[in-house]
């Protein structure tokens, strides 16, 4: 299948989908078409190559994700839910992307305290409160000159206004809020 087809059909499903489950947890959320498209973008600008994604759902933004990267790149993306994993799994084998995808089934606190590696880019699109926590953990693992990007900066401002001040008050990243989708909070960390 042709990956804007599958884009164009998940991105329907995520809406019917999320007006319809009463369950949180069996919410898709998806980032908005724009989001993916700036996604892309950055990838495309920034050279990146190594993504952390924390929050996959059903795989709709790590799509944009990985189609946008090099060959070489590749995607990590934490989510905790069985049911969301079997579905973003059975998406990246249905756009032929599965080869630069990992899937890791872990909450982005314990993943966190034991990930080493540096990246280009890291999403957060999950558990907004979860994000203070792990505050120091996520600008650790970017590299200098890479990108942190935060979904719902304009939608859920209050509730992710602790952790953009944190990123802030670093002094090691240059930040703004671009009003894309549902408002993303975008820091180059300085080099």
């Amino acid at each position: 299948m042709k990956l804007k087809e599958l884009l164009e059909e998940l991105e329907t499903l995520g809406k019917e989908n999320d007006a319809s489950v009463e369950q949180k947890d069996r919410k898709y959320l998806n980032i908005t078409r724009d989001t993916g498209e700036f996604l892309s973008v950055l990838i495309k600008a920034g050279a990146v190559r190594q993504v952390l994604e924390i929050g996959t759902s059903n795989g709709y933004s790590t799509l944009w994700i990985a189609s946008a990267l090099p060959e070489d790149g590749h995607v990590t993306t934490l989510e905790v839910s069985p049911f969301k994993i079997s579905q973003a799994k059975s998406n990246f084998k249905r756009a032929n992307l599965d080869h630069k995808i990992t899937v890791v089934q872990m909450g982005a606190v314990d993943y966190l305290g034991q990930a080493s590696r540096l990246y280009d880019l890291v999403f957060l699109d999950a558990d907004r409160a979860s994000y203070v926590q792990v505050a120091d953990q996520i600008v650790s693992l970017i590299r200098p000159g890479g990108i942190l990007v935060c979904d719902n900066a304009v939608s859920h401002a209050e509730e992710l206004r602790e952790f953009i001040d944190f990123v802030d008050s670093t002094g090691g990243f240059t930040t703004t809020t671009v009003p894309v989708g549902k408002g993303e909070f975008v820091a180059c960390k300085k080099t």
